[in-house]
């Protein structure tokens, strides 16, 4: 089985049925499979071969599911990326992962148009979505490229500790174990509906979308402008009768606390919730438990490198509890160990470990995480920690250097470190600086400077400036002297 083969195996089955809906645009099972054939045509007329990486840059539409699906018949790997990118970081995604075209919706095509040399000479191709559709239309149909399972189909770009985004290359295989395992483990059925909060970038999506392909289900996407908007998310839960709720814990408090979530009756049809991508905190997770005692609650834990590779089920049994939530037992086939035992770096291996950054020797043999776990006193496995200073904001990923590297380049910082201050919701990126002579950085200026380099969520939302940054004794910056200066209010 290959990732392309569930939507036209759920068109034929019910080409009618609800695939994917993004408000009021919506796309039959039997629409998206022609709309995907037309999109594979049209990247093959424009010289896309099998193994070529399309560039997918934009905000969520079903055009751009579409499109995904369409460059996975043609036998290329889909990259995503969101609108929120500014040029400069879309132009090094794609010559890191050397694409050959770049499908943009308007809002990309407006952000391309600002900054029209940031691409570069001889770069790929801009071509709006609507665009490529029209062309297909008129292309002969040809059957789907099969795929080796075991080929690489997508790649989702990370944060990268040298300044420079890591593609993290999934095979069909490895997404397939994840996506069948958790169809199983929810039961997922024609009839559920199924959201899609994580932009599609982001390892949380694959699930909602090929988790409802699989099943024959429907996958109700959620906009980036309603995606931190509490009342909205609230009311779409409802609205859209969403059976299967996925999203980081951050959605889900800001559901709790601003959007009203618990004041209203339990949404009638929602029969799970799950989340994954940074701790749930224990009385949020406790409150929403008391509230929600018809809803199976889930606890999903796994870096984009091997997606969900432990999982642990909320009980009523937790009501007691009062250490950490747990993330629970291997998943998705996977086996997972600590190293050392009983706490110790949490290491992977099994069906959905990646085949490697692309660029990069293949990665062989078991993933080393850089987080640390504990097995609690019930058996199941706790997370710590990271090992290193990569961080989670409000679900996503940041390599703190990828920042700082940044922030380096401006001419007014000589030096720069970046520590997050809070956490949760109240999470703060706080920057570091040591001035270059003469100069004294500003903080509009570094958060200016910073957006047209980095995506939203990796701005900074505070400045220190300081002298010299302090160090350990084996010369790398010492960010917990910083952390803790600052929360001393010494900078």
């Amino acid at each position: 089985m290959i990732l392309h083969e569930l939507v036209t195996d759920s068109a034929r089955r019910d080409p009618g049925a609800l695939a994917v809906a993004c408000g009021d645009d919506t796309l039959t099972y039997g629409q998206l499979d022609t709309a995907a054939d037309r999109y594979a045509a049209a990247l093959r007329a424009r010289g896309v071969r099998p193994g070529d990486r399309v560039l997918v840059w934009g905000g969520k539409s079903t055009a751009a599911v579409a499109l995904m699906q369409g460059a996975l018949r043609a036998g290329a790997l889909y990259v995503p990326v969101t609108s929120s990118n500014p040029t400069t970081r879309v132009a090094t995604i794609a010559r890191d992962c050397d694409a050959v075209l770049v499908a943009v919706d308007d809002s990309a095509a407006a952000r391309a148009a600002q900054d029209p040399d940031a691409l570069g000479p001889g770069s790929a191709p801009l071509v709006p979505l609507d665009d490529l559709l029209a062309e297909g239309a008129g292309q002969p149909a040809e059957p789907p490229h099969r795929a080796d399972p075991d080929a690489p189909a997508y790649i989702l770009y990370t944060s990268g500790s040298t300044g420079t985004p890591k593609g993290v290359s999934i095979s069909h295989t490895n997404a397939l174990a994840f996506v069948t395992w958790a169809a199983r483990l929810l039961d997922l059925r024609p009839e559920d509906r199924l959201s899609n909060h994580a932009p599609f970038n982001f390892d949380l999506s694959v699930f909602d979308l090929y988790g409802a392909f699989l099943a024959g289900a429907s996958v109700h996407l959620v906009s980036p402008e309603m995606a931190y908007t509490p009342l909205h998310l609230a009311e779409f839960i409802t609205s859209e009768r969403i059976t299967v709720w996925y999203s980081v814990p951050s959605a889900l408090v800001l559901m709790m606390r601003d959007g009203k979530l618990l004041d209203r009756p339990q949404p009638p049809a929602l029969r799970a919730c799950v989340f994954a991508g940074e701790p749930f905190a224990l009385a949020q997770a406790q409150t929403l438990r008391k509230h929600w005692s018809g809803v199976r609650l889930l606890n999903w834990y796994g870096p984009t490198e091997t997606n969900v590779c432990t999982s642990y089920e909320v009980t009523d049994a937790d009501l007691a509890r009062t250490r950490p939530l747990p993330i629970g037992s291997a998943a998705s086939g996977d086996t997972v160990t600590l190293d050392p035992p009983g706490e110790g770096e949490i290491v992977v291996s099994g069906p959905t470990v990646m085949l490697g950054y692309w660029g990069r020797p293949a990665h062989r043999g078991p993933y080393r995480t850089g987080d640390i776990g504990r097995i609690g006193a019930d058996g199941e496995l706790e997370y710590v920690g990271r090992i290193d200073h990569m961080v989670k904001i409000r679900g996503q990923r940041i390599e703190l250097g990828e920042i700082e590297a940044v922030l380096g380049a401006h001419e007014a910082v000589a030096a720069a470190a970046v520590v997050v201050v809070g956490s949760g919701l109240e999470s703060e990126l706080h920057a570091i600086a040591v001035p270059a002579e003469g100069a004294r950085p500003r903080l509009l200026d570094l958060k200016g400077f910073s957006a047209a380099r980095l995506p939203t969520y990796m701005v900074l939302d505070a400045l220190h400036l300081t002298d010299a940054l302090p160090l350990t004794p084996n010369g790398k910056t010492d960010r917990p002297a910083l952390l803790a200066a600052i929360e001393r209010g010494e900078l």
